[in-house]
């Protein structure tokens, strides 16, 4: 299968504030957020939206995961409040 994201960083960059690779990946985040809430295995995710193989490299795998699932959650959390502020008219 196809990467179906922008290309992508190992990790997401860190911070308190919006990035354009947060922007760039706002769906790959939605993506990421709905395979965690049905439960779906981590190898099968990095599969098909990073189109990375587990089976080649298992701990880049999990950490490329990981890093971008944390990133997702903390936009549900803190990121998504600039978002806002961002497409709020001025």
């Amino acid at each position: 299968m196809g990467r179906t994201t922008p290309e992508f960083m190992d990790a997401p960059p860190p911070g308190p504030e919006l990035t354009a690779y947060d922007h760039a990946h706002l769906v790959l985040y939605l993506r990421l957020l709905d395979a965690a809430r049905d439960g779906a295995d981590w190898r099968e995710v990095v599969q098909v939206l990073f189109a990375l193989d587990p089976a080649q490299d298992p701990e880049r795998c999990r950490q490329v995961y990981e890093a971008h699932l944390a990133r997702a959650q903390w936009m549900t959390q803190h990121g998504y409040r600039e978002l806002l502020c961002q497409a709020a008219p001025k």
